[in-house]
């Protein structure tokens, strides 16, 4: 029996109670409900300071209590009274709500007087009646939470149902869990590339979040997992939400799909690296059984098989990096062209490595990942478990970052490999790179065949976003620094120099760059081709990451 039911009648009770209650990311962020303090709170864990907000919003403004009680009960993980979530769920009701395994009675209820109570003033007949009833309360099975985003077709709202977090059940994680939308969920689906296909694959479907958001552009999605009680989540969101033309395979990685290639694959793999010891639970989201980072270098190392002809592979990963007396292959990002090479297929690399941790930082971030706390035996005993491991595989540092594999149409061409670290907070950019990655990869492709006279006969438009900073010495009317500056995309920096600056200023699409590095080269009285020679690569390099267009 499946762990959620997709019932199409329910489904449509449910989504009806939804709508109509204000169950939306908008209403429950604003200040009618939790807001800005203590949704920064709950995304820290910690849940207390929504509930207290909730309580006095719904105090104050009754018309947000349905969405208050749906809250409370399936974000949170309060039970709540039957009465609050018959009122919430009016068309489905607690018994559709139990139908769908959504909720069940809670028996430990919270007693309630039978009757009126006496006034304080009046006495207390010695003989009065002390007998009190229990008012029923209902419990949350799962985890349901609204969603937004925006992406290349529009905005959209779903409902999205995975397996109670840790703050709902107060510890750690069953290690058959089933995540709901976290940052790195989010984080794939902002940078899934705009591009409308025939077939995709989502490799670790989960929840099903990617699946949904690459149906959105592609006719037929195959989703898979290892996970049985996965795919019963994933399909009850699709259906949830009416998303059509999802298939869901149960397997472990490729195998449901072995011979079968697609157009786009996107998946967010179980990366993190775990010690294989007795006793270090094995998290099916996050843990795919093998050492260090094998599982990601699995996938890209099979991931080209599976490709069409100019297909697009996107997924999150984490690379290790070894010390002295470690395995020279465990060098990093640059491990993943490596992977990538293993496949025999032909493939275009391109990683951009966003986070480095050392072993202890990594251990930390993925034990309370788990549900265990700080200061319990618990704690300590997989901390020791992860610096183990690392030391004895001579591991000093852990790199996270995003994987975008091309398989090129021709592939006689020979392949591109870029590797970039951009670390620290990108604020709103980064979500919605979609649009980003795929300029680039058809920047990729437009520059592939030029050589570097042809690209200098190109009339290069520098991009609207694109600003430029100047540092002087006191009193130096030369600049010491000049950087150039991306409002868009990953928000590169680059530093520059006076000619590099000049013929970025002097681009608006009339002249040739060779015309305008001729004007340099008199203006600055150097020599012509030298000063080509050496913009060159910097221009390649501009319009690679969209601060320049051809």
């Amino acid at each position: 029996m499946p762990l959620v039911s997709t019932d199409p009648a329910l489904l449509a009770r449910l989504r009806s109670d939804l709508s109509s209650s204000g169950f939306t990311v908008d209403r429950l962020s604003g200040p009618d409900a939790w807001g800005p303090t203590a949704g920064a709170a709950l995304f820290r864990g910690e849940r207390v300071a929504a509930r207290r907000a909730l309580r006095r919003s719904v105090e104050s403004n009754d018309g947000i209590r349905t969405a208050a009680t749906l809250a409370l009960l399936f974000i949170l993980g309060y039970p709540q009274p039957r009465a609050d979530v018959e009122r919430a769920l009016p068309t489905l009701g607690v018994d559709g709500a139990e139908s769908l395994g959504l909720i069940e009675l809670d028996t430990a209820s919270a007693p309630t007087p039978a009757s009126a109570p006496t006034p304080a003033s009046a006495p207390t007949p010695a003989s009065a009646p002390t007998t009190q009833t229990t008012a029923p309360t209902v419990r949350a099975r799962v985890d349901l939470r609204p969603y937004s985003f925006v992406d290349g077709v529009g905005e959209a709202a779903w409902w999205i149902a995975s397996d109670l977090g840790e703050l709902a059940l107060g510890g750690a994680l069953r290690e058959d869990h089933v995540l709901g939308v976290g940052g790195a969920s989010a984080t794939l689906a902002g940078l899934i590339v705009p591009r409308d296909v025939d077939r995709a694959l989502d490799l670790g479907t989960g929840c099903g979040i990617q699946a949904m958001h690459v149906a959105r552009h592609a006719r037929h999605v195959v989703a898979t997992d290892i996970s049985r009680r996965a795919l019963d989540f994933a399909a009850f969101n699709a259906a949830l939400n009416l998303i059509d033309g999802i298939e869901f395979r149960l397997g472990s990685l490729f195998e449901p799909v072995a011979g079968e290639t697609f157009d786009h694959v996107v998946s967010n793999p179980p990366f993190v690296i775990t010690p294989r010891l007795e006793g270090v639970p094995e998290y099916e989201y996050r843990d795919g059984g093998m050492e260090g980072d094998d599982l990601v270098a699995s996938v890209v190392g099979e991931v080209g098989r599976h490709l069409a002809p100019g297909g697009i592979a996107q997924l999150l990963g984490n690379w290790e990096s070894a010390g002295a007396g470690g395995s020279p292959a465990k060098k990093g990002a640059y491990s993943v062209s490596d992977w990538a090479a293993r496949g025999l297929v032909p493939l275009d690399v391109w990683v951009v490595e966003r986070e480095l941790q050392d072993p202890a930082a990594y251990a930390e971030t993925w034990i309370r990942d788990g549900g265990t706390r700080p200061g319990t035996d618990d704690f300590e005993r997989l901390y020791e478990a992860w610096l183990g491991d690392f030391e004895t595989r001579r591991i000093e540092q852990v790199g996270f970052g995003y994987v975008t594999l091309r398989r090129p149409v021709d592939e006689a061409t020979a392949p591109v490999v870029r590797i970039e670290r951009l670390l620290g907070a990108m604020g709103a950019n980064e979500v919605g790179l979609g649009a980003h990655l795929l300029a680039t990869l058809d920047s990729l492709d437009t520059l592939r065949g030029l050589d570097d006279d042809a690209l200098l006969a190109t009339h290069p438009r520098v991009a609207g976003d694109v600003t430029e900073e100047r540092h002087y010495w006191p009193g130096n009317d030369d600049p010491t620094v000049i950087t150039l500056r991306q409002g868009g995309g990953f928000a590169r920096s680059i530093e520059s120099g006076t000619a590099l600056s000049a013929l970025v200023g002097a681009s608006d699409g009339e002249l040739s760059a060779a015309a305008i590095a001729g004007a340099l080269a008199q203006l600055l009285d150097v020599e012509e081709a030298r000063l080509r020679q050496e913009l060159a690569p910097r221009l390649r390099e501009l319009v690679t990451v969209g601060m320049l267009r051809l």
